[in-house]
């Protein structure tokens, strides 16, 4: 195997992957600053279910679902390339994919020493689904019907559950993963890329013409809010399941 060169011009033999070493309890998250994130995130929901208890949402829903239509069967403006992308970026919030991916990180964060993070991530998710099945029963609205959709969606319309799901999913699971660093520019650009990935999936939605621009914003809001909300609340919980000799048994065999 070829040997690496250093800064003073010795050969150095490179490391075999069988020693590098990962944190086995990870670096923890400030809870202080998720707690500021949540209540920002969480007001930002409350005032999109008083504008659309209101009725003040016309205009901005109008706006959004015209956006991406054009001639007089509103069909899908721009190439066809666009339109396979929306389809496939609105797939990662679907109940099978984002199902999927929670259940693949849980298992990657055991394989990875990080208890602490799996059992988080596991109670994130869980609760966050009851948290939008609950906030759906209270608020409900019906589907838009001012253009033709272009996905199948059944169910109330606001929040969006697709929307409250992929924030919860994909944000938690940043949150999860970026244990692995204390850097904390590389934890909020995991965590950035997660929440414009999530946005992404809510905005897919308005573009299918399934949701209400209005929808997906709360969605997104309530979901991304019920993360941080989550690793903050439900850290020491997680720390204490991931600590107990139950706990411990889970995990790859050492």
């Amino acid at each position: 195997m070829e040997s690496t060169q250093t800064a003073a011009g010795q050969d150095e033999a490179p490391i075999p992957a069988e020693t590098m070493v990962v944190p086995e309890r990870g670096f923890t998250i400030n809870r202080k600053k998720a707690l500021v994130a949540s209540a920002i995130l969480w007001t930002g929901f409350a005032i999109m279910v008083w504008l659309v208890l209101t009725g003040r949402t016309g205009s901005f829903d109008q706006w959004g679902l015209m956006s991406y239509r054009t001639g007089e069967e509103l069909g899908p403006s721009g190439p066809e390339l666009v339109f396979e992308s929306v389809r496939d970026v609105t797939a990662l919030g679907g109940v099978f994919l984002r199902n999927l991916f929670a259940l693949v990180a849980v298992v990657a964060l055991l394989f990875l020493k990080l208890r602490r993070e799996a059992f988080l991530y596991a109670a994130t998710v869980i609760t966050g689904w009851l948290a939008n099945t609950g906030v759906k029963l209270l608020v409900g609205r019906e589907r838009p019907q001012i253009v033709p959709h272009l996905t199948e969606a059944g169910g109330e319309s606001f929040p969006s559950g697709h929307s409250f799901s992929a924030a919860v999913v994909y944000i938690g699971m940043a949150i999860a993963f970026a244990a692995l660093s204390k850097n904390h520019t590389v934890r909020y650009t995991i965590i950035g890329f997660a929440m414009v990935l999530s946005a992404m999936v809510a905005w897919s939605r308005v573009m299918l013409g399934v949701h209400f621009p209005s929808d997906v914003t709360a969605g997104w809001l309530g979901g991304a809010g019920w993360a941080f909300l989550a690793a903050a609340l439900l850290y020491a919980p997680a720390k204490a399941a991931a600590d107990s000799e139950a706990g411990k048994k889970l995990g790859p065999a050492t």
